[in-house]
C-alpha cells in the first residue's frame, strides 16, 4: 500500500430539484470540465499551485449524489467562505447544489492501471472510460469514534480482507481515501473497488468476510454506488 503524496480534493455533487441526470452529466461534462482543465493548465504555466490529476465518477441509479469529482493536489485547499455555485458560473452550477471540497488523503492499495483513450478528433480532454464496474463506499464513522484506531483498522486489517477477496475475483484496483478533518466533513473516507464486471461485485460480496469494521461505522452510515463510466479530464 502506498500513501499518495499531498491532497485528493472531493467533490460531491448532486442535482438541484427537478433537474433531469442526462442534463447535469452534459453539462458537467461539456461545460463545466473544460473550464476546471483550462484553469489548471494556466495555474501550472503560471507555476502556481495546480491539481495533477482531475477524475469524476458518474453514479449509476438514484442515491444522494450523482457523481463525485476528484482533483490531486499538492495541498488540502482551504474550506471556501461559501460553496461552489453561490453564485452559478456556469450551465453545470446552475444545475447542480452548490458543493464544497472534501480533503482527504489516498491510499493505493491495489495498483492495476485503469486504460485511458484520449479523444483524437477533439480536444484530448475531456474524455470518458469504461468496461468496468466500480463500486464506491462512502463511510460514515460513529460521532464517538477514535478516528486513529478507525483509520489504522481501515487501511491494515480491513484493507488486507478486502484486497484478498478483491484478487480472488479478479478485480483490479482498490483505492481508499480517509477524511483529512473527518470530525467536520460529511463522510470520514471513501473506499473505490474496480471490478471487470458485475459478476466480481457478485462474488465479492459472497465470500468477503466481517473483520471488525462496522464496531466503528454509524449504522446506516456507508453508502455505496456502483458507476460503469468515468470522466477524465486530466489524467
Amino acid at each position: 500500500m502506498s500513501a499518495v503524496d499531498g491532497a485528493k480534493m472531493m467533490y460531491l455533487i448532486r442535482r438541484r430539484a427537478h433537474v433531469a441526470r442526462d442534463a447535469l452529466v452534459a453539462n458537467w461534462f461539456a461545460n463545466h470540465m473544460p473550464v476546471v482543465i483550462g484553469a489548471m493548465e494556466a495555474a501550472r504555466e503560471a507555476g502556481r499551485p495546480h491539481a495533477s490529476r482531475y477524475i469524476a465518477t458518474l453514479f449509476d441509479g438514484e442515491g444522494n449524489w450523482d457523481g463525485v469529482a476528484q482533483l490531486w493536489w499538492p495541498m488540502a485547499l482551504p474550506r471556501p467562505a461559501k460553496p461552489h455555485g453561490e453564485p452559478p458560473t456556469d450551465t453545470f452550477q446552475q444545475l447542480a447544489e452548490p458543493y464544497v471540497p472534501w480533503a482527504t488523503r489516498e491510499y493505493v492499495v491495489i495498483d492495476d492501471e485503469v486504460p485511458t483513450t484520449p479523444n483524437t478528433l477533439n480536444a484530448p480532454y475531456p474524455c470518458t472510460r469504461g468496461g468496468f464496474l466500480k463500486v464506491t463506499f462512502l463511510v460514515k464513522a460513529k460521532a464517538d469514534t477514535d478516528y486513529d484506531a478507525f483509520f489504522t483498522h481501515w487501511l491494515t486489517v480491513h484493507a488486507e480482507n478486502v484486497a484478498g477477496v478483491i484478487r480472488q475475483v479478479d478485480g483490479f484496483r482498490y483505492v481508499i481515501s480517509h477524511s483529512l478533518e473527518p470530525h467536520v466533513e460529511p463522510y470520514d473516507g471513501m473506499a473505490e473497488l474496480y471490478f471487470a464486471d458485475a459478476s466480481g461485485w457478485d462474488r465479492y460480496r459472497t465470500l468477503i468476510e466481517d473483520d471488525g469494521m462496522s464496531r466503528w461505522v454509524e449504522r446506516g452510515g456507508v453508502e455505496i454506488r456502483l458507476s460503469t463510466t468515468e470522466m477524465v479530464g486530466i489524467p
